[in-house]
């Protein structure tokens, strides 16, 4: 039986304490640094400095801008239709899993290239290596099964001589595979982080959507237009989140020696049965559950490990 905190979510409706963006955005200085932003920029009906989140150019404009004043990143761009990923959450997972690596450390947070992470999918838009890399100064290896997301993603490094030398792509040749052809014999990662696709049809992704923009807009809609982007790879899989997550604790197992911490988001919260029990299936050792929120969303990272509390402690002893 893992040791499970399942029971003791708690959902934050704030962002991470070391979150860059728990207050809102500071126009006046994304503009001074990106000034082509100021052409996205207006007053809402609250009377709040905002963009429209509909608009694909003002949404990847702003990241741009965000990447550039918090993270130090002058050069970073994505194929058009790719994802392009709000910011904000993307780091609170990063921080999270600081803090979970910092709880094998009598709550140290580790910091500096010895910290190896692997980021399953690492997409087009680079982003969570981006964050370890500029907050941590973690090492990662990113995988991509898609050819193009992988030079976009490769082509951010070599523009920014901050991540050069911190984040090596991959590419995943096997469809179904996560981890095999990845992780080398004998390498060792502290941590994998994932974003798994969340639906199972490119019909049920494109139905989400227009259901996001009724409710946004309160009224119909019969065309989607995604603002965040995404390819098919990106949004959705056959079997879904569930089914992914699923192989990929089916597959950790065969790495546990080589892993301190698997991790990787849920988004949807009927999953979590499903995949506890598959955990529990796998032996993992210890299964945690961490709460996030970001206003009305909450979403939750799910964190195992084969190896025990004595092995944690000597694995971060072996490390320093």
């Amino acid at each position: 039986m893992p040791k499970t905190e399942a029971n003791k979510q708690v959902v934050k409706t704030k962002l991470h304490r070391r979150n860059k963006h728990k207050n809102r955005y500071n126009f006046k200085k994304l503009i001074e640094l990106s000034p082509e932003l100021a052409n996205y920029v207006a007053i809402n009906k609250y009377g709040v400095e905002t963009i429209d989140f509909f608009s694909p150019t003002a949404v990847k404009i702003l990241n741009a801008s965000l990447l550039k004043f918090d993270y130090g990143i002058e050069n970073w761009d994505i194929p058009k239709g790719y994802l392009c990923p709000p910011i904000p959450g993307r780091a609170d997972y990063i921080h999270y899993a600081a803090d979970l690596l910092g709880s094998d450390d009598n709550k140290h947070i580790p910091t500096g290239k010895k910290i190896k992470c692997l980021d399953i999918g690492i997409g087009a838009n680079c982003i969570y290596p981006i964050i370890g890399v500029a907050e941590y100064d973690w090492n990662f290896v990113g995988a991509e099964i898609d050819d193009r997301a992988s030079k976009a993603a490769k082509n951010i490094v070599n523009a920014n001589p901050l991540l050069k030398g911190k984040i090596a792509v991959r590419t995943q040749v096997e469809p179904e595979a996560i981890f095999d052809g990845i992780i080398n014999e004998g390498e060792k990662f502290d941590l994998t982080v994932s974003n798994p696709p969340f639906h199972s049809s490119a019909e049920e992704a494109a139905n989400a959507n227009l259901r996001k923009i009724k409710n946004l807009k309160g009224k119909q809609e019969t065309k989607g237009l995604n603002s965040f982007g995404g390819k098919n790879n990106e949004l959705w899989c056959k079997g879904g989140e569930l089914r992914f997550i699923r192989n990929m604790v089916k597959q950790s197992k065969n790495y546990a020696d080589q892993v301190l911490w698997f991790t990787t988001l849920v988004s949807k919260q009927g999953n979590l049965k499903n995949i506890y029990l598959e955990l529990k299936k796998a032996d993992a050792l210890e299964v945690k559950t961490i709460a996030m929120g970001q206003g009305n969303k909450a979403s939750r990272i799910i964190a195992w490990t084969f190896l025990n509390p004595n092995r944690r402690k000597q694995w971060v002893r072996e490390r320093e």
